[in-house]
């Protein structure tokens, strides 16, 4: 097959024992050869032609095309410059690299990641691909609300304190957590804004327990508020909790044997003979001080959480006013246990008496006229708080929180609080001991009670 034409610029050498034959087409001319190095592996010999630069059109498919040069040239011959610059390049050198992909100098080898395009619309108003965001929590609050609260947010004056009565100290604050099971507790009580400028002590207590071990070990959060202007309000709100404590201890392995078999009617007789019993103790302390009673008492509420992973359910139970409440799905539901209360008007059978006596006889007319008390009877005593008792089994990603009522009552009453805490306890994992301070002491104008509160996160 005759060469083709020579391209501009194209020099023969002269025929010497080193220059390479005309092989035809010989397709064997071509075939590597066992052992043989290739032209990268060759180095340059010192020629003696011209100065100016050589170039060779790229070889076509085996056994067509020009011939090859005898030698490559070194890499170093002739810069690198693309196809269409103006100067072409050796034969010997890299292939060039398109224009688009070139690399500057600057790089060091690295190529700049192309520019991401946005996707436009696909044709005929099909549906875009779903990105996932991820919703991060928003930054701690140190209030909600119309403004910050008149208090200051930290601590002022120390409660006052008796050589001889120093084991009636109480701290500020107290935080606590524990894992076990599928559960996460965070527990935590604070002094209120109110006691905290008043020199007051913090009238709630807590007391957090584990007794038993392994899965059958039963987990006691318990939470006192004592009355409110009385000298000895914190006392009364630690023994309640003591006496609960050492209450529930005893009869650890029955309570976590009935909770775990789901017997709701033994557990709810059981726990409310224990209440009633612990605030029976409070009440003869009272006595034997001689304090009122009704001024030695306290509100009384606590939570049960089994460790077997394989029982979710959550009990309840206690006196006073407080609040429950479950974060579900993004929501907060009250779950608060109603005591029963009889309303409306009487019906014949339920509390009303009758028209007539058996013997026929017709009763004349109730006017309504209230009767005096007789200076010889004492004085009724107000009734006593209901019992309260809920049995609930929780879901994965429940947030359960049990509170007094310095949390219950700006929980109820200012949305934004539950709208702040939905946001913050939301995110998945449990927050850390200090995270869930910050959380719980979120301040709220005209609400400056103490705090006492016990959230469980379920895996």
């Amino acid at each position: 097959m005759p060469p083709g034409p020579k391209p501009p610029g194209f020099t023969p050498q002269e025929a010497g024992p080193d220059a390479p034959r005309d092989t035809g087409s010989d397709p064997s001319a071509d075939r590597p050869v066992p052992g043989a190095r290739t032209p990268s592996d060759v180095p340059p010999k010192p020629a003696s032609a011209p100065a100016g630069p050589t170039s060779a059109t790229p070889a076509g498919p085996t056994g067509t095309g020009p011939r090859r040069p005898a030698s490559p040239a070194p890499l170093s011959a002739a810069p690198l410059t693309p196809p269409g610059a103006g100067s072409p390049v050796p034969s010997g050198a890299v292939t060039p690299v398109p224009l688009a992909e070139a690399l500057p100098s600057t790089t060091g080898g690295f190529r700049t990641p192309p520019t991401l395009v946005e996707p436009e619309d696909p044709a005929g108003g099909g549906e875009r691909e779903a990105v996932l965001s991820v919703v991060e929590p928003p930054p701690p609050a140190a209030h909600v609300g119309s403004g910050p609260p008149t208090y200051h947010s930290e601590p002022t004056a120390l409660p006052s304190a008796e050589p001889d009565e120093l084991g009636d100290l109480v701290a500020d604050t107290v935080l606590d957590g524990a894992r076990y099971g599928t559960s996460t507790l965070r527990a935590v009580s604070v002094r209120g804004d109110s006691a905290r400028y008043r020199g007051e002590p913090r009238r709630d207590a807590l007391l957090t327990a584990r007794f038993g071990t392994g899965e059958g070990a039963l987990v006691l959060v318990a939470m006192a508020t004592g009355a409110r202007a009385t000298s000895g309000a914190h006392r009364a709100a630690a023994e309640a909790c003591r006496w609960i404590g050492q209450a529930v201890g005893r009869s650890h392995e029955r309570l976590a044997d009935d909770i775990r078999a789901a017997r709701r009617g033994e557990l709810k007789s059981g726990l409310h003979r224990l209440t009633d019993r612990s605030l029976g103790k409070l009440r003869a302390s009272a006595a034997e001080q001689g304090v009122d009673p009704e001024e030695y008492t306290a509100g009384l509420r606590c939570l049960l959480l089994p460790a077997d992973p394989q029982c979710r359910t959550r009990v309840f139970f206690g006196v006073g006013a407080g609040g429950l409440f479950r974060l579900r799905d993004g929501e907060w539901q009250d779950i608060e246990p109603r005591v029963a209360a009889t309303t409306g008007e009487a019906v014949v059978g339920f509390g009303s008496p009758p028209h007539e006596t058996p013997e026929g006889d017709r009763l004349t007319m109730d006017l309504g006229i209230t009767t005096p008390p007789s200076p010889y009877e004492p004085a009724p005593r107000p009734p006593h708080a209901s019992f309260r008792f809920r049995a609930s089994v929780a879901r994965p990603g429940d947030t359960l929180l049990l509170c007094t009522g310095g949390l219950a009552e700006p929980l109820r009453g200012e949305p934004e609080l539950s709208d702040y805490l939905t946001t913050r306890w939301s995110a998945g994992e449990p927050p850390g001991l200090a995270t869930f301070l910050a959380d719980a002491s979120v301040r709220v104008k005209g609400y400056a009670d103490d705090r006492t509160a016990a959230a469980v996160w379920e895996a």
